[in-house]
């Protein structure tokens, strides 16, 4: 009697340990290089100071995309150069030539302390909003936990819209396209503005007598973390630019183009939480010395103007593109028999 033994069944994978993939790979990759950019990213925000500077900051945003998609080729990651290099060269020179806004003229610093004590000296004893909230909330021997989160809020107008730009950048080309020249034409009108109307901010009318003390503490919260060498590139970049470009606040005017932008997309129930954001920016430098609430709301209106005049340019743009495809390659020639049927479907027939 012959004994038979039945072939082993081949090995199957326990369920302990599942089957890897290139998706898991690729997975374990971007994690490894995502955390090796945020080591360097926090040694450097350490040892030279935050990314406020626009050239420092597109460092840092182009080397995370390179992280992130670590498993793209050199050539995509050129991409990001070639897309990105002169929207940096357009914020550089936008920062440099806000220095010669106030050349030869004397900046409005009154009517600005007259329209912020109009509109809350009922509520401050006759103040300015900025004097006030440093009466009851400045100590000058320390630093209390809302000097700190006024420093990060202050902090995040550098990168906020960028880094906003970046994920769409990576995710939906069209709409980084139309968020970019919305903000390039705030930038634009932010920049008239300051030439036509240059006005000083409360820390300067202070220094000239203009108010009482003011201290400008918009980043000394910095300090209870041991950041003493954070926004280094912020100050040295101040030397060039225009200490008195008060008018309009472009830092809550990106807050809250920032937020209006996305806001469509985003369930209601979040929309509190989300304009929490330009509302912050707005204490943030009322508090810090930075500007009067005159010079936020100001802001905020040329965000409204943004969007009109933006979106009607893109719809004329998007109409008259319409009308290049139906009229054909030659506007001289009729439109095509398809075109032209179809134009006649829209005629009524009482003005045939």
């Amino acid at each position: 009697m012959a004994a038979t033994t039945a072939e082993p069944s081949p090995a199957e994978p326990s369920p302990a340990e599942p089957p890897t993939g290139p998706a898991d790979a690729g997975r374990r990759r971007r994690i490894v290089a995502m955390s090796i950019w945020s080591v360097a990213f926090v040694v450097g925000w350490l040892l030279i100071g935050l990314p406020t500077d626009p050239l420092y900051a597109f460092a840092w945003l182009w080397t995370a995309t390179i992280a992130w998609r670590s498993d793209r080729p050199w050539r995509s990651h050129l991409g990001f150069a070639r897309d990105w290099l002169p929207v940096v060269l357009l914020l550089t020179a936008y920062n440099l030539s806000r220095g010669f806004a106030d050349n030869g003229a004397v900046p409005h610093a009154f009517e600005l302390i007259a329209a912020d004590v109009w509109m809350f000296g009922w509520l401050t004893d006759g103040q300015v909003p900025t004097i006030w909230l440093q009466q009851h909330l400045y100590d000058p021997t320390g630093v209390r936990w809302w000097d700190v989160a006024v420093s990060w809020v202050y902090f995040s107008h550098f990168v906020a819209a960028l880094a906003a730009a970046v994920v769409l950048w990576l995710t939906e080309r069209a709409r980084w396209a139309a968020f970019m020249r919305r903000w390039a034409f705030l930038c634009a009108s932010g920049l008239v503005t300051y030439f036509l109307y240059p006005a000083a901010p409360p820390w300067w009318a202070a220094q000239y007598g203009m108010l009482e003390e003011v201290v400008r503490i918009s980043t000394r919260g910095w300090r209870a973390f041991g950041m003493h060498g954070a926004g280094n590139l912020l100050n040295a970049g101040q030397i060039a630019s225009n200490p008195v470009a008060a008018m309009p606040s472009l830092h809550t005017a990106f807050a809250l183009f920032v937020v209006v932008f996305f806001l469509a997309g985003i369930r209601r129930r979040w929309w509190p939480l989300l304009l929490s954001y330009p509302l912050a920016m707005t204490f943030t430098l009322v508090y810090a010395g930075e500007h009067y609430v005159i010079d936020v709301l100001v802001g905020w209106a040329y965000v409204g103007l943004t969007f009109a005049v933006v979106g009607y340019g893109e719809r004329w743009w998007a109409a008259r593109k319409a009308q290049r495809a139906v009229a054909g390659p030659d506007s001289g020639e009729p439109p095509a028999p398809a075109a032209r049927e179809a134009q006649d479907e829209e005629v009524p027939a009482t003005t045939r």
